[in-house]
């Protein structure tokens, strides 16, 4: 098996090799992705797949906490990196108290913070103390009801340059790479090609360095609603359907168990 991924390989990949993240909540599925995937991501997006939530915004640090343990335990391969949930991140006080739990306790490799110029100080801090950051900006969930819906970046010219400003502001705060989300696919080129640590796209072409994609929208397992850039590899809801109602109606016909699976004395 190879060694760790850490956060200098990964910026390595930048113009060499795609970058490939995927979500990640629990030790199950992170220990079938760790061997296949660079980067696994403890998102906060696990508040609407997991708990049947209407966003992000209410999930706390607790609980963020307490799947990047879980992850961390068997991600002896990829890098894992967990979200800062909203509200973790208001001052530098509560930003660095809480990326520390994340890293200390939770075993997270790196945090992940949505913004642009407005943490790129607190970004700067972290790095400073010597947590890996990567960054987070365009559609920004956590932004969600202050923008009234997911708002897709980078439409105008003015979009554009505070977009390319807000990539590079993090750059200079120390962040080792950044995620670009719902960003208009030329412009995730434009900042890709003028930034030196790696851009990962989700919904925002293939120019960026990697993708990051939610495991159960990819695997067909979330199907509350499917945003443009998902695609789906997998019906996993319909596969799982399909074999607990064999197995329903294998143990209503007395069909299971058999003797196959019985112990006799």
């Amino acid at each position: 098996m190879d060694k760790k991924l850490t956060t200098s390989k990964i910026m390595q990949m930048k113009n060499n090799k795609k970058i490939v993240m995927i979500t990640a909540y629990d030790a199950l599925f992170a220990k079938i992705f760790n061997d296949i995937v660079d980067i696994l991501l403890v998102g906060d997006s696990l508040n609407m797949s997991f708990n049947a939530e209407p966003d992000t915004l209410s999930l706390d640090i607790n609980a963020m906490l307490y799947h990047t343990k879980a992850v961390s335990k068997v991600a002896n391969k990829a890098l894992v990196i967990a979200d800062m949930p909203f509200g973790t991140c208001y001052d530098e006080k509560s930003t660095l108290k809480n990326a520390i739990k994340l890293i200390k306790q939770g075993g997270a490799d790196s945090v992940k913070i949505e913004g642009g110029l407005r943490v790129a100080p607190l970004v700067k801090r972290l790095c400073d103390e010597g947590i890996s950051v990567c960054g987070h900006i365009g559609l920004m969930p956590q932004q969600v009801r202050f923008e009234g819906g997911y708002k897709i970046k980078g439409k105008s010219i003015d979009d554009e340059k505070r977009l390319l400003d807000e990539a590079l502001a993090l750059q200079e705060a120390g962040a080792f790479a950044v995620v670009l989300e719902g960003v208009v696919s030329q412009v995730a080129k434009k900042i890709s090609q003028s930034i030196s640590i790696p851009t990962i796209g989700i919904g925002s072409g293939c120019d960026t360095d990697g993708q990051v994609l939610v495991w159960s929208d990819m695997l067909g397992f979330f199907d509350e609603f499917k945003p443009k850039f998902v695609k789906r590899y997998l019906d996993g809801a319909k596969i799982v359907k399909d074999a607990v109602q064999k197995y329903t109606n294998e143990v209503r016909e007395i069909k299971f168990p058999s003797e196959e699976f019985e112990y006799r004395a």
